[in-house]
């Protein structure tokens, strides 16, 4: 029996809501904190959140909020906002939060004005409550409606680690914890980059083989950083790394992969954006990944296209035609 019997998942878009299901199944006591009330009223009346899930009935027992202080009161905290909101989302929640509260980040991404992984955002913010990190293969209608997932839940103090693990996990909603929380933050981050990448290299319908070698070098260049980070490469091994590169560079259900796609096919970037709802991760991630890779110099080739097909306004045949002009070297990481 876990200690962390209230739950309270920040974030009521579809993987914040798809958790909240999660861990009612797990059996817990669930808060899920919205700031629309529109899809407050929702999930509270109607047991649906039809922005986000359309078609999913969601746990009668889930009760949203929009009232931090109320979100604050539980026994573990999932952060479940993208990643350039953890900030001041966090910033807003801390003098709610009892002291040693753990902090559960669902978010994959680097902040974009520091270069900061998540968990060290939350550290700066919240020193005395410990972070862990959860990431993987994970469509959010798939665990929304029960079906089989496994994720890495990265934590340094096992304990910690191990009890977040029984208070969210269920047959189909299974956690492998490590305590490498660099690898994993990476692998989450720097997959749905290379995610554009494939999906700009679907649009330009440059095959298969195109897209197998991109996600091959990708992984690479996640490993790469990782590593000069302090993080393991065998990380890069497991679900957080080749295990959510293969789901998110292969589906148009990956947002990533689908904004990449729609660029490939000819649509302006920010035609894209203003028609789109929620946010695409990699797009922020790119230019931060970049730099991050700039400060402890290690390349990344296909994450500098990207960021300068998305940032600085390059051509995209150009950007192939750049990577594809790179001299031959040993496949090395």
């Amino acid at each position: 029996m876990t200690g962390f019997q209230r739950i309270s998942v920040i974030g009521g878009g579809g993987f914040g809501t798809a958790l909240a299901c999660v861990a009612d199944r797990a059996g817990r006591q669930v808060r899920l904190w919205m700031r629309n009330p529109g899809m407050l009223m929702a999930v509270n009346k109607g047991h649906v959140n039809p922005a986000y899930l359309p078609g999913i009935t969601l746990p009668a027992t889930i009760a949203a909020t929009s009232d931090l202080a109320e979100a604050g009161d539980a026994d573990a905290i999932l952060l479940a906002v993208p990643a350039q909101f953890i900030r001041p989302v966090l910033s807003g929640l801390l003098p709610h939060l009892r002291s040693g509260i753990p902090l559960m980040i669902c978010a994959k991404g680097i902040e974009a004005g520091t270069c900061r992984l998540m968990h060290e955002v939350a550290a700066e913010i919240a020193p005395d409550h410990p972070a862990a990190i959860l990431s993987g293969p994970s469509f959010a209608t798939d665990i929304a409606i029960g079906l089989p997932t496994a994720v890495t839940l990265a934590c340094t103090d096992n304990a910690i680690g191990m009890e977040l693990v029984q208070a969210i996990g269920t047959q189909s909603f299974r956690p492998y914890l490590s305590p490498d929380i660099i690898g994993v933050e990476i692998g989450g981050a720097l997959k749905n980059v290379i995610a554009i990448a494939c999906g700009v290299s679907q649009g330009r319908m440059l095959g298969e083989s195109a897209r197998a070698a991109l996600m091959t070098r990708g992984l690479a260049e996640m490993t790469r950083l990782a590593v000069k980070l302090g993080g393991q490469a065998q990380t890069m091994m497991g679900l957080a790394g080749i295990g959510d590169l293969a789901l998110s560079c292969n589906s148009p259900q990956s947002r990533n992969f689908s904004l990449g796609l729609r660029l490939g096919r000819g649509e302006s970037l920010a035609g894209i954006m203003g028609k789109s709802q929620g946010v695409f991760e990699g797009a922020t991630t790119a230019g931060a990944a970049v730099r991050l890779a700039a400060n402890v110099q290690a390349e990344l080739p296909i994450c500098s296209a990207v960021d300068a097909i998305l940032n600085n306004n390059a051509d995209i045949d150009a950007a192939i035609t750049e990577l594809l002009s790179r001299p031959f070297a040993r496949e090395e990481p």
